[in-house]
């Protein structure tokens, strides 16, 4: 698989990111697979050549970075020779600190995910969401220390309005602190509203953008249907997923089924491939819980789709309220 910078940085990446969120405690999310269910994806996606695995301290409250860590040091002979990217914001207790991005959570996050993950530093260290509830000179500082102490080589960000992007990157710049050198946000052939504001910014300033939910949920897939139907585990325990989209956005995922179909592919392949199609992606970040979603990510990679195909993927795209963060 082909590897490629993130951003303006030197740091290479495979062009699929792993997500790791599928693989955690399914007494917390029913569709999340246990250590020795998430095994052979680990390895698939080794084999395959991804070096880029993304999780998070809040999936499956740890259970994900522990599950990261081992499988991770099972399939690579060196910890340098995979990039591992997590984050910090969300509520992991009932205690009023447990949770946001204060210098005190942060400074916490870090060393309690190093302490799952088996490993003495990070390659990204993300906000998951933006605090209205902390100055942003705050979380800055609190990150660029977390760098300086070697903990993690990079920070990244996640789902915000551009402006706020902005204003944390100029606090960064002004002080002399760690910018964010990735955006992981929304980004999908059925949500196209970051290509207002924050796909530019990051285009401008040599922003490495890696899109979650890169099918939808699953929705570009095929694991929903009108009417509320819902084919599989994972959409029948999504409500957050099912916040995001509407009605309007089957017009979209009929014609992704068409193209697909015209190419002999799945429609996982040709959602992905449209996505990777932007010079602004770096790597979409995918989630498998079956074999063959991990297969279609790979195969994806492979696929050149042509401007008609694009324009015509494009053409159905109905303007969303703004979601996701």
């Amino acid at each position: 698989m082909k590897q490629v910078r993130l951003g303006r940085t030197g740091l290479q990446v495979s062009e699929i990111c792993l997500g790791m969120m599928s693989y955690g405690d399914p007494a917390q999310r029913p569709w999340a697979l246990e250590e020795a269910e998430a095994d052979p994806f680990v390895k698939r996606a080794v084999e395959a050549g991804i070096t880029f695995f993304d999780t998070a301290d809040v999936y499956s409250l740890g259970a994900s970075e522990v599950i990261t860590g081992r499988l991770l040091a099972k399939y690579f002979a060196r910890r340098d020779d995979y990039v591992l990217a997590t984050k910090v914001h969300g509520r992991m207790g009932d205690a009023p600190n447990d949770g946001g991005l204060s210098r005190k959570h942060i400074l916490a996050g870090i060393d309690n995910s190093l302490r799952r993950l088996g490993t003495d530093y990070v390659d990204l260290y993300q906000i998951h969401r933006w605090d209205p509830n902390t100055p942003i000179e705050e979380t800055m500082e609190a990150l660029h220390d977390v760098v300086r102490s070697g903990k993690a080589r990079y920070i990244g960000a996640s789902s915000m309005y551009a402006w706020q992007f902005a204003k944390a990157q100029y606090i960064a710049a002004s002080h002399g602190w760690t910018p964010f050198v990735s955006m992981q946000n929304h980004y999908n052939l059925v949500y196209r509203e970051e290509e207002r504001e924050m796909l530019p910014l990051c285009a401008d300033q040599g922003i490495g953008v890696i899109p979650w939910s890169p099918l939808a949920r699953g929705l570009l897939a095929g694991n929903r249907g009108r009417g509320g139907e819902r084919r599989t585990t994972r959409a029948n325990n999504d409500p957050f997923g099912d916040s995001l989209y509407t009605e309007d956005d089957f017009a979209v995922v009929d014609v992704n089924a068409e193209v697909a179909a015209e190419r002999g592919v799945t429609p996982a392949q040709t959602a992905l491939a449209w996505l990777l199609s932007k010079p602004i992606v770096t790597a979409p970040i995918v989630g498998a819980t079956k074999l063959n979603h991990l297969d279609d990510a790979i195969a994806a990679t492979e696929l050149t789709l042509d401007e008609k195909e694009i324009e015509r993927l494009e053409a159905p795209y109905v303007p969303h309220a703004i979601s996701g963060h």
